[in-house]
């Protein structure tokens, strides 16, 4: 089972949390489980603020930590991992993805995690993922070449093989990566503060969570902390 990345803003998950595919159930084969199709994340959980200005928040939120333990992973297969990165323009349809491309990925986001949780907590950037993040920026340049069709017109395309697509992709999500952590809005990244959720945001004003549904769940709690806490006042006067 792999684990989440830890830190002072609480986004550890239970632990041995169950791991959900949105492609499959537990009973399916893995054959069956390639070849089906992935649930979109916004059908699931609506995307955290910031993460449609940056791909990689969104790749970095790919995995959610649910109330009960449980793990949502978007790159959970490489059926998954396929569907997503075609989502977001990263894949051409007739990508193959394989598993070890898949456990690519799901490294790279951890590592990319692991940066932002140190950004978030103010701490130094861990050496480990930033060798890795400079790892994907090398392995692949970011620049696509202009290139003619007579359907088409003028379009831009890589220039590398279909071998290399997932090297760009994970290159393209690094270098979005380190414009997010270098640039002015890296002052408002912050956690989601309302436990066991495990996603990164953009700050906008007092708002600290990612979601609707986290911020009631926060309220509620606070809600009963306070219940709580006057019910033990009240007994021990």
């Amino acid at each position: 089972m792999r684990d989440t990345v830890t830190g002072s803003s609480g986004r550890t998950a239970a632990p041995e949390p169950t791991t959900t595919s949105p492609s499959a159930s537990p009973d399916d084969s893995s054959a069956s489980r390639a070849e089906s199709s992935a649930t979109a994340p916004e059908a699931v959980v609506p995307p955290a603020p910031g993460a449609e200005q940056y791909a990689a928040l969104d790749f970095a939120n790919s995995v959610i930590a649910l109330p009960g333990g449980q793990i949502l992973d978007f790159l959970d297969t490489p059926a998954t991992t396929k569907q997503w990165l075609m989502d977001r323009g990263l894949a051409p349809v007739d990508v193959d993805i394989q598993e070890m491309c898949a456990a690519r990925s799901r490294a790279l986001r951890e590592q990319i995690r692991a940066l932002l949780a140190s950004r978030v907590d103010d701490l130094p950037a861990p050496v480990g993922a930033l060798a890795a993040l400079n790892d994907a920026l090398t392995k692949a340049p970011a620049a696509s070449l202009l290139r003619w069709d007579p359907e088409r017109g003028l379009y831009r395309a890589p220039s590398h093989p279909t071998t290399q697509i997932v090297d760009h992709a994970l290159a393209s999500l690094a270098a979005d990566t380190a414009d997010l952590l270098t640039g002015p809005d890296a002052e408002r990244l912050t956690a989601c503060g309302s436990p066991p959720c495990n996603r990164f945001l953009l700050r906008h004003g007092r708002r600290h969570w990612c979601s609707t549904r986290c911020g009631d769940r926060a309220r509620a709690a606070r809600a009963y902390a306070r219940r709580t806490n006057t019910g033990t006042n009240t007994s021990t006067n």
